[in-house]
């Protein structure tokens, strides 16, 4: 088994939690380093759920916060094992140190950090809850987190909760709402050299993409942060050869919506768009509130720092607004590394983080 060490450099743990290879569906190697580096650690209630392993004080403090990370990433594309290296060239990066690999940016260097505030922390101001959970990257009836709310709602009760996806080290809140839908077109399959005797389908399709290039999104201020949100194709499907007019074309559209809408209400709007068409849900999960006029959120961006701003993209702290617990997204790395095939995330960013929480739980 990998051995984790939570009392060394917490640089030195992110490459070794790097080394892991943990693709979604892969973690319990992981989860079982992460368990075995925190059993013994007389400040904390471990419980293990599948490959998620939940760690616990029990102070008796006014407050409880739970700090979050998923141990999952995108499959592997050629970047194992992780390196320690100097940025060359980069825009606006010439001379950062970074640590390279999968999962670096998205989201090891978070839990990297969660980890070994975990074990540092004999004795919080707040007693806190550390969830290490899989199944983050892929649909939402896998997710660890979602799994462990149904199961133990308990191990996620709190005051206030911090998740730690990349976020360029400040605070980003509440989170965008997705959905997807799906409009089918239909017509007349022929003879492509006798097209006049059926009807094409894929052709319907201009009435659709005219309407989304014409489509003028909104943007939201909440809480002093601005949502921009996005209606786009994502999918066109449609055709069987190359000698036949086709008969069908689905047509799928992904709704990015500010967090001031409920899905239903999304829903209703990318109807009315799309009047005179049927559309078909196909996934859909809300947004979250950012909260940050919270007293405990108030407090946390006064402990790390920074100006808030938004986060664009959907991301687990809506759980945790489902349950009534205000939640922040608060993690090293930029978000535009995540999956990408030259992850990175800042070597700085990573104590940054690391010594935030700590000033704040301390």
């Amino acid at each position: 088994m990998t051995r984790l060490d939570l009392d060394g450099d917490v640089v030195d743990l992110l490459q070794a939690l790097i080394d892991v290879e943990s693709v979604s569906g892969n973690e319990q190697e992981l989860a079982d380093a992460v368990e075995a580096a925190l059993t013994g650690r007389a400040h904390l209630q471990l419980t293990r759920f599948g490959n998620n392993v939940v760690a616990r004080t029990d102070l008796g403090r006014e407050s409880r916060v739970v700090v979050a990370g998923h141990l999952d990433t995108v499959p592997v594309a050629g970047n194992l094992p992780s390196t320690r290296t100097t940025l060359v060239g980069d825009d606006g990066l010439d001379g950062v140190e970074v640590i390279t690999g999968r999962g670096s940016c998205d989201m090891k260097a978070g839990v990297a950090v969660a980890l070994s505030c975990a074990a540092t922390l004999l004795e919080p101001s707040r007693d806190v809850t550390w969830i290490f959970y899989d199944n983050e990257e892929v649909q939402a009836d896998l997710n660890g987190l979602g799994l462990l709310a149904e199961a133990h709602p308990e191990l996620l009760a709190g005051d206030f909760a911090v998740l730690g996806e990349p976020s360029n080290a400040v605070v980003e809140g509440g989170c965008q709402g997705t959905l997807r839908v799906t409009i089918t077109l239909t017509g007349t399959a022929a003879h492509s050299a006798r097209a006049w005797m059926g009807h094409n389908a894929i052709h319907d399709a201009a009435d659709l993409l005219g309407r989304l290039a014409a489509y003028e999104p909104r943007t939201v201020d909440i809480d002093g942060l601005t949502y921009r949100e996005g209606l786009n194709a994502v999918k066109i499907t449609g055709g069987i050869a190359g000698n036949v007019i086709p008969d069908r074309c689905e047509v799928q559209i992904n709704h990015r919506f500010a967090p001031d809408r409920t899905v239903e209400q999304a829903f209703a709007h990318v109807a009315e768009v799309f009047d005179g068409y049927e559309l078909v849900l196909s996934d859909s999960s809300p947004g979250a509130l950012p909260g940050l006029d919270r007293p405990a959120a108030q407090e946390f961006i006064a402990a790390v720092g920074g100006d808030p701003a938004p986060k664009f993209g959907w991301t687990d702290v809506a759980r945790f607004s489902q349950l009534g617990v205000p939640a922040v997204n608060f993690g090293p790395g930029n978000p535009s590394k995540a999956h990408a095939d030259d992850e990175f995330c800042p070597v700085a960013e990573v104590y940054a983080c690391r010594d935030a929480l700590l000033r704040w739980l301390g």
